[in-house]
């Protein structure tokens, strides 16, 4: 038998891209309504990946959320520093993120330390802040 060639390699295929829908979450109320897009969205997608430890939960992937049970007990120099860094990898993580940038930690009280930065996403820039004990 001689094998048939076909088509559907020389087939034009046209990506399409999705909305970024999210369900609106109202974290005071405790209960989610509705649904948001891009910007507002975003926002969402940056509270939940920063507030959902890695490699703990097995209905997310391992490239979802961030580490940080492991800086308990660290000197806080150290904490900014990684801090920084495992902010930024667990957000670029999303392919709507595209950059994290302007970092700024205040550490008001002993074993806590207050990140604020802002994340640059294809939709527009949002800033955004996580609060880590140590």
């Amino acid at each position: 038998m001689i094998p048939t060639v076909n088509d559907i390699l020389s087939t034009e295929i046209e990506i399409e891209t999705q909305p970024s829908l999210n369900y609106k979450m109202f974290f005071d109320k405790k209960n989610v309504i509705g649904t948001v897009d891009e910007l507002e969205a975003m926002k969402q997608v940056v509270f939940k990946i920063l507030n959902t430890e890695r490699f703990h939960y097995l209905i997310y992937s391992q490239n979802y959320g961030i580490e940080l049970n492991d800086l308990f007990g660290e000197p806080l120099s150290f904490v900014c520093a990684e801090l920084e860094d495992r902010i930024t990898e667990a957000l670029v993580q999303d392919d709507r993120i595209e950059s994290v940038s302007d970092f700024d930690f205040v550490s008001e009280k002993k074993g806590e330390v207050l990140a604020t930065f802002t994340v640059h996403t294809i939709f527009g820039e949002l800033e955004s802040e996580r609060r880590v004990n140590f």
